[in-house]
């Protein structure tokens, strides 16, 4: 890694962090969804519990593939941005509007037909596996809203204007929690539908963002010079393959890690209630804490990208070094926070005695693995900066599905292994990842600077 003199290292840290902030509220929200929905489905009871966890891993295979295609718009909107070109920025905001129709409608389908065939041959636990079609039928009708909503966004977070994108995120978390207690308990009304109603919260919640940040962006002067809204235009060929071309890479990169926790998590619900429940409890922490890497990797994506666009390459090399120590620096205090309360943890979730001994049992295994995988984000988002995406998914592919998922398989299915070793997997996956990905970068960004030098 390149080294960094201190005023360098506090200059690069305060503009991630200055843009980064609001990404972190958002992503805070976001993970606030799925802790309301946890905490929420849990007073239900443990079934309750268990058929979010298992929906919302099935729902969340087909939202990281298309979140991941949407994710090109931020890099290629930073380089135009940087570039100032800014009359181009509309065009790709346009296309990936297009596109996530065309992602969203197949989803609605899948979720409606095929969820409940797919859940019975992956061996989900028949006693809460209708309550999870339930779930999974009501949230996908989501699905348009919310990649709509993901096409705005990384147009805005490409040209540096995060906070539009915080403001609506507390939005989302407000109806989400609110529409949680009218649709699930029965409130104002309403029939109580238990773990259904929170899919229909959270769909519901979806399309409302995306209008909320479609009308700010809509009737804000700030994006009236990226000619967004001023005309309908028709497909264009260039701009939707160079979004599909950098996206899929990056979608499949991100699908390797997600489908990684969501294929455990449908393991896990082969195991019966109890350990389903604890999993869904310790991953609900693990995510949570993983948003803020997340943001800052986002940050150090439009901070790199927006200083290569510049011809600023060595910048976007300190840049980007800096992000990954940060994303580093923040899941470390994580670990130790998890380590000294992971009993008051787990007490926010259940008070479900043989719930509570396997769920702090996993939050130990969560400490381990959660230094690396701030490291592979804050890698894997200066890459995206550099437009760097096949070599990356390459990387995944080999550490999640080659290294991890085998592990994983091995402990829950082959020997009925506890828990804790299933989660092993996580920490080797999540280790391989973070040296390559760092190798990667330290490597591409250095052959740029000298490039250019």
């Amino acid at each position: 890694m390149t080294k960094i003199n201190a005023a360098d290292f506090k200059t690069q840290a305060k503009a991630l962090l200055r843009l980064g902030g609001p990404l972190m509220v958002n992503n805070l929200a976001v993970a606030g969804m799925q802790f309301a929905d946890a905490v929420m489905a849990g007073s239900l009871g443990a079934r309750e519990l268990a058929a979010v966890a298992v929906g919302g891993s099935f729902w969340f295979l087909g939202f990281s593939l298309s979140l991941g295609i949407l994710m090109a718009i931020s890099p290629i909107v930073a380089r135009h941005f940087g570039a100032g070109n800014l009359d181009r920025i509309g065009r790709y905001t346009r296309q990936g509007i297009y596109l996530s129709v065309m992602m969203g409608v197949p989803i609605i389908l899948i979720g409606q037909f095929a969820a409940a065939p797919l859940l019975e041959k992956f061996g989900i636990d028949p006693d809460f596996r209708d309550l999870t079609v339930g779930y999974v039928s009501a949230i996908t009708w989501g699905a348009p809203g919310i990649f709509i909503f993901l096409a705005l966004r990384f147009t805005t977070e490409g040209v540096g204007h995060t906070r539009p994108i915080m403001f609506t995120s507390i939005l989302g978390l407000t109806c989400n929690v609110f529409l949680n207690y009218v649709l699930m308990f029965g409130r104002f009304g309403a029939p109580a539908m238990g773990a259904v109603g929170c899919g229909y919260a959270s769909a519901i919640s979806m399309w409302i963002v995306m209008a909320a940040l479609g009308g700010y962006m809509f009737l804000n002067s700030h994006y009236r010079p990226f000619h967004i809204f001023s005309r309908l235009a028709p497909l264009r060929l260039s701009a939707f393959k160079e979004i599909i071309s950098l996206g899929f890479p990056i979608a499949v990169t991100i699908t390797a890690e997600a489908g990684l926790f969501s294929a455990v998590s449908i393991l896990m619900g082969t195991r019966g209630t109890e350990i389903t429940a604890a999993h869904q409890i310790a991953i609900s922490f693990a995510s949570t804490t993983f948003m803020v890497p997340l943001a800052l990797s986002a940050a150090t994506t439009i901070m790199v990208g927006q200083l290569i666009g510049a011809g600023k390459f060595q910048e976007a090399r300190t840049s980007g070094a800096v992000g990954v120590m940060l994303c580093a620096g923040f899941m470390t205090l994580s670990a130790m926070f998890l380590l000294v309360f992971r009993d008051a943890v787990v007490g926010l979730y259940t008070d479900d005695v043989a719930v509570t001994g396997i769920a702090i049992s996993l939050l130990l295994m969560a400490a381990l693995f959660q230094i690396a995988d701030g490291v592979q984000i804050g890698a894997a988002g200066a890459l995206r900066g550099y437009k760097d995406t096949g070599v990356p998914m390459a990387i995944n592919i080999v550490a999640f599905w080659v290294l991890a998922f085998p592990l994983a398989y091995l402990a829950a299915v082959t020997y009925k292994a506890p828990p804790n070793y299933v989660w092993a997997g996580f920490v080797v996956g999540l280790g391989a990842a973070a040296i390559l990905l760092t190798w990667r970068f330290n490597r591409l960004s250095r052959r740029a600077v000298t490039q250019t030098a």
